[in-house]
């Protein structure tokens, strides 16, 4: 007992000195902040922290992204990834405990009776022997080797989530961005339509006076020319319609095919430009809070191979039953124990624990560089979505004079077309000039709302958070951190 008690203390001594860990602690970065934006916004930080597309007030905007964080498959993967990390962590971690294991074995033994010193012919038979019992090993992780490790590892399934959160973030963005460039389109369409239309009563207009000898066949396959190149227009939109709605089904988890809409590019309302601080929008966005957690497994790796410079100490207690009788086996004199270290220690290794060191430094170095660049252009981002709505608003309202000056100069060609006054080579350029304004105006409108999209889509948002606990992606992910 006096030799127990022995292994006690000095079990517990080493309990002790586990609170020790070699390596470098994690210290944020000081970063550079901007005092302000290039573009001023007055309007409530707060709507950035919520579910911002709903502000747009389309149903089926707000449907079609509900369908993509609930199908997506691109962000399925993201998720299963974290829960791959989570088990990775439940490995490390699981190192700083005691690992236990039973077993037990019945063997025969019969010894030769033709060898020298033989046994009697009595005692030469087959002998068994019964064994049952237990083994615990454990390594005592004195200088934070398997710490920095789960460190490390925490950090990574922090990371992971971080990277979730940015799959999602982007997702809608990009579900929001299509619908917008949809419903561009179709309007597209519908004015090139109209236009198509107007073609047609110039045609019919044409030919009624090509058989009453007005004008000639050349005049007249001019106007069959600028016809089919109006109407050449409508397989394009078609196509490009076709097209962004098979994306856009992708982005929603299913199969390539068309997507329902009820509402129109005008009918939209327009959310307000976020405001954000600085120091905020570091705070919301994931993809600057994933670069950090990688910083933080970077450091911590150094630690793990600082940690091999100093020797590595397990203990192992073996104890158990052992009898050449089944019937004897579980009795107290059949049992057997037996207490030990093991202690390794690295007297020579080639330079092989000072190359990690250095590698791990160098690849710590490396993160550090790549999150101050995030940050960077996590600003940039920023300043560009800002200025793109701004300049994008100020456009608009210059070619709504435009296109206003325009229809007033159409419906005047028109005017002295009828009184003879002009030729319908001219209203045919007036109304060409008329349908480019209406396209491009159309336009504008969709780049508004992408940019303004853009600009919640560069802001983050507190909405990430609570939208990653409704969305069901049939995954259970466990909330261990």
């Amino acid at each position: 007992m006096k030799v127990y008690f022995r292994y006690i203390t000095v079990f517990l001594m080493f309990g002790f000195l586990t609170g020790c860990m070699v390596g470098p602690d994690y210290k944020r970065p000081e970063v550079d902040l901007p005092l302000k934006w290039r573009v001023d916004t007055n309007n409530d930080v707060e709507t950035v922290n919520t579910t911002w597309w709903e502000q747009f007030n389309d149903a089926t905007l707000n449907e079609l992204i509900q369908i993509a964080l609930r199908e997506n498959k691109e962000l399925r993967i993201a998720a299963l990834r974290v829960e791959e990390f989570n088990a990775r962590l439940q490995i490390v971690e699981s190192a700083l405990f005691p690992q236990l294991g039973i077993g037990s074995s019945l063997t025969g033994n019969k010894l030769s009776e033709n060898r020298q010193f033989a046994p009697p012919h009595d005692r030469a038979s087959l002998r068994e022997t019964y064994e049952f019992g237990a083994v615990v090993n454990w390594e005592l992780d004195l200088w934070g080797r398997i710490r920095r490790s789960r460190e490390a590892a925490t950090a990574e399934v922090l990371s992971d989530k971080e990277n979730y959160q940015a799959v999602m973030l982007k997702l809608v963005a990009d579900v929001a961005s299509a619908y917008m460039q949809l419903l561009s389109l179709d309007r597209d369409l519908e004015i090139t339509k109209e236009l198509l239309k107007n073609r047609e009563k110039i045609v019919q207009l044409n030919e009624l006076k090509f058989s009453n000898g007005a004008i000639s066949k050349y005049e007249l396959d001019q106007i069959y020319l600028i016809y089919e190149k109006a109407k050449s227009n409508i397989p394009i939109k078609e196509r490009q319609i076709a097209h962004l709605e098979n994306a856009l089904s992708v982005l929603l988890g299913q199969n390539p095919g068309p997507i329902s809409r009820r509402n129109t590019l005008e009918t939209l309302t327009i959310p307000a430009v976020p405001q954000g601080i600085p120091s905020e929008i570091l705070a919301r966005r994931p993809d600057v809070r994933q670069a950090e957690q990688d910083l933080i497994a970077a450091n911590a790796r150094i630690g793990v191979a600082k940690a091999q410079y100093f020797p590595t100490i397990s203990l192992t207690n073996l104890f158990g039953y052992a009898s050449t009788e089944l019937s004897t086996l579980l009795l107290h004199k059949s049992n057997y124990y037996t207490f030990g270290a093991t202690t390794l220690f690295p007297i020579f290794t080639a330079g092989r624990i000072a190359g990690q060191v250095r590698q791990n430094e160098a690849v710590q170095q490396q993160t550090l560089s790549k999150y101050l660049r995030t940050i960077q252009t996590v600003f940039q981002e920023v300043e560009d979505a800002l200025i793109s709505n701004q300049k994008l608003k100020e456009q608009f309202d210059i070619q709504a004079r435009q296109l206003e000056i325009l229809q007033g100069i159409h419906h005047l060609e028109l005017r002295r077309f009828d009184g003879g006054y002009s030729s319908y080579i001219d209203v045919l350029n007036t109304e060409q000039n008329l349908y480019n304004a209406e396209i491009t105006q159309v336009q504008n409108r969709r780049d508004i709302c992408v940019a303004l999209i853009q600009v919640y889509k560069t802001m983050g948002g507190g909405w990430l958070i609570s939208e990653d606990e409704k969305v069901n992606t049939d995954i259970s992910l466990r909330e261990k951190l």
